[in-house]
Formats: structure tokens, sequence, C-alpha cells
């Protein structure tokens, strides 16, 4: 979220329960451990291929289709286990379809895909383009964790609950139990994480991960029966895209706050010169992303960026295409309406911006309009912005309405520390338009 001058500012494990059948008809790659793609060998249709992890790359050797007989198919061949063993180790390839049980596979909502009792496995704990896949008896590890195609055996990242974002480095941040009591709200997006030199993650910078304010307040959104999201970057700071040296290294650092204080939702706030429009930076992220994905498969990446009034441009829809060709495993792509010159209908513009992302994710990714918008979230700013548009608490009903009734999952506000009544002007700890305490976040809390 944006930060100017005051600072102002400003996401799968399977969503199925217990084992499902991949749906009909979804076509897409299938990502596994180390963000790699579920290929055939040289792309040749014969009969016992070996099935391999490789690097994505929108051949047809990665174009699954899962069915509703509970197949999954690609190059005309279905998804088989060598000789129906189940012996630990049995190879994976393709092989004609023959309504056997070697060729029956099962979502589960771990994120394993399951045939004749065990899981599908990368060999040796490897994401080395080439691995051979194989099945092994099923246990916890982020080798045995797949995202099927959109539409299929992950039909949707999941609604995430509506979580404002909170910020304890200024605004009088408002104690999170007493929100949550008066609202009626269960999570909150916490910004933000940032470089304490190099590519060590800290609060804004300088407060470490746990003990001090910031982890207080999750422990009381927790205790309470909530969730939290945990924001990486924002508008300004020093920040960890541009001082991680490489995308190994960036995983590291968010794995080491989603290990301090495990978040249900990590969020990535790309923004501004330094990560948004360096694509060389952008590119680490994403690359960043697949792994920290790859080895938590049930925490949701959302990734958060600006927009014009008709959708993303430049940079975001470079940010969308990239995350594509690199098959990085986006839950969610949330933007800021707002700071964009929108004039006097925010809650136009707003709807505006969401279907300009909603053609982008389906030029990108060619999914139906439902699905671009199961991939969508919107995240706003209470009351009087940066530039000095307004979205009251009459606009922001309308934005969360529109949310709801389109299937969007996720919805935001920068902030809970300015969501109080004031007059005169832009402030960091209060709205500047005419409301009572926390209405927006029990506008939010009905998402």
């Amino acid at each position: 979220m944006k930060r100017r001058g005051i600072i102002l500012a400003l996401v799968t494990a399977l969503a199925v329960t217990g084992l499902a059948s991949p749906a009909s008809a979804a076509t897409g790659q299938i990502t596994g451990y180390g963000g790699k793609c579920v290929d055939v060998a040289g792309a040749n249709s014969a009969n016992g291929t070996q099935i391999q992890l490789w690097t994505c790359n929108g051949t047809t050797a990665q174009s699954w289709t899962t069915q509703s007989d509970s197949t999954i198919r690609v190059l005309g061949k279905c998804l088989d286990v060598a000789g129906a063993s189940s012996a630990d180790g049995a190879k994976v390839q393709i092989y004609d379809c023959n309504g056997t049980a070697a060729q029956q596979w099962t979502a589960a909502s771990d994120g394993t895909l399951r045939a004749l009792g065990k899981c599908l496995d990368a060999t040796n704990v490897s994401s080395a383009d080439g691995t051979p896949l194989q099945i092994w008896s099923c246990g916890t590890g982020a080798n045995q964790k797949w995202t099927l195609p959109s539409g299929g055996g992950t039909p949707s990242p999941g609604k995430l609950p509506g979580a404002p974002y909170l910020y304890m480095g200024w605004g009088s941040p408002p104690n999170p139990g007493t929100v949550m009591d008066a609202t009626g709200v269960k999570s909150f997006t916490m910004a933000f994480i940032l470089s304490g030199g190099g590519c060590t993650p800290r609060w804004d910078g300088s407060r470490a991960l746990t003990g001090g304010s910031d982890q207080q307040a999750i422990n009381t959104i927790k205790s309470k029966g909530g969730s939290v999201q945990i924001s990486f970057g924002g508008w300004s700071g020093n920040k960890l895209g541009p001082n991680c040296a490489t995308p190994e290294a960036y995983a590291g650092a968010v794995q080491q706050v989603i290990n301090a204080l495990g978040p249900a939702v990590v969020d990535f706030d790309i923004e501004n010169t330094d990560e948004y429009e360096n694509y060389t930076v952008q590119d680490r992220i994403l690359n960043g992303l697949k792994i920290v994905k790859a080895n938590n498969p049930s925490v949701k990446v959302v990734v958060t960026f600006g927009t014009s009034t008709s959708g993303p441009v430049g940079a975001g829809i470079r940010l969308i295409n990239r995350s594509k060709e690199l098959g990085v495993p986006i839950d969610n792509y949330t933007i800021m309406p707002f700071d964009f010159g929108g004039g006097s209908n925010m809650y136009q513009s707003t709807v505006n911006a969401a279907e300009g992302l909603k053609n982008a994710l389906k030029s990108a990714f060619g999914w139906s309009d439902a699905t671009a918008y199961a991939h969508m979230g919107i995240s706003g700013m209470n009351g009087l912005s940066d530039q000095s548009e307004v979205t009251s608490v009459a606009t922001w009903t309308q934005i969360r309405d529109y949310a709801n009734s389109h299937g969007l999952t996720r919805l935001a506000f920068w902030s809970v520390n300015r969501d109080r009544p004031c007059s005169g002007g832009l402030s960091e700890t209060c709205s500047g338009v005419s409301q009572n305490a926390w209405d927006f976040t029990r506008l939010t809390a009905g998402f």
C-alpha cells in the first residue's frame, strides 16, 4: 500500500474436504515441488513414457486435463501407475486410457494427489529438471504437494476473510481485539515486512519479528479465533526484493516470517521503481514465490499492485503475464484502486479497474470470468486518498457488494488505523470523511 509523506497507504492447498475426484475438463499445468511442472519426458506420447518434473514452459507436454472419471490426461493418454503396482517407488507414466485403478486419481485437502492408496511423489525430494515422478507412501513433504489446473482439483483459491491492513508502526494503532469485538472482523493484514539490513526480514525494517507489538497483536487476533495475512513491501522503505540476491534467498527470508508467525496468507505488495518497475527484481520475487508456495502449500500467496482506472497497465500486465510464464502458483491478484486520479465516482472507477484485471487474467491464463474473479481481490483506501479521492462508507458498501456478488476472494483496505472519524484532510489516524469508528472494518467483516 502506498505510504507517501505520512506513509499513508497505500495468495494452494486444494479446497476440498477429504478426497475429491478432479472435476471435468479443466486444462492447464500441474505444479509441484520447487514450482516445477509435471511434464511428459521428451513430449513423447508413447505408452510407458516417464512423467517427470521440468521447468514450466507452456508446451503440450505440460497441458493436463482433469476429467470427471478421475483420470488426468495429456497428449491423448492417461496418467498411469506402471503395472498397477502400489509398491513404493512404482513408476508414474502415461498410457492408453483403460479405466483401471492405476489411472484413478483423487485430490486430497492436504495438496496430495493419490492413486492406489499412495501419493504422487517427486523422487528423492528433488526439484531438478528431469526428476522422475513415482508413487510413495503419503507423508507431509512438499515433494508430494500438487496444484492442479484451476477449475479442476483446485477449483479456486478459496475466499479469504475480509482483512483490513493494521500497521503497528504509527497512527495510534488500535488493539485488534477491541476492533474484533466491535465489528466481527476475523482477520487483519499486518504491515509491513521490510529489510532489516540485507536479506533479513524485520517489521518496518527495524522491529524484530517476535517479541514486540506486532507479535502481540497477532497473538491477540489468533487467541480470538482470527487469522492474519502478513504483507511484504509497500510503497516506501528498504525492501527485501532488491536486497535478497536470489529467488532462493528471498524465499528464505519469507520462510523466516512464516516459521515465526504462522500466517494464513502472505501478501506481496509489489510497488514503486525498486520492485514493481524493476523487472529483474520483479522476476526475483516471482521465482521466490514459487519456492514459498512449494514449501508451504497451505499458505495462500497474494500479490498486490497498483492499477489504472481501466485495470492494470505496464508493469502490472507484465507481472500477470510473467507469473503465467514462470508457472508461479499465485492464489490471488489484488489491485489497489486508489491514487489513480479516479475522479468523483470511486465506485465506478474501482469496478472498471477490477473488470480490467479480470480481462488481463483471462488473457494470460485462458480462464473463464468465474475463474478469473476467483483469483481477484480489491484493496482500497478508506476515506480520503493521497490524491484526495473520496471513498465514503456508502461507496465502500457498494465496492464490498460488488466483490461479493462477482465472487472475488480478497477484500482489504488501508487501514484500520484510519477507520475513525475526523475532519481536516489526510491523516494517519482517521479517514477524513464522515463515519463512526470502525465502519469500514465492520463492512469488510461482511465480505
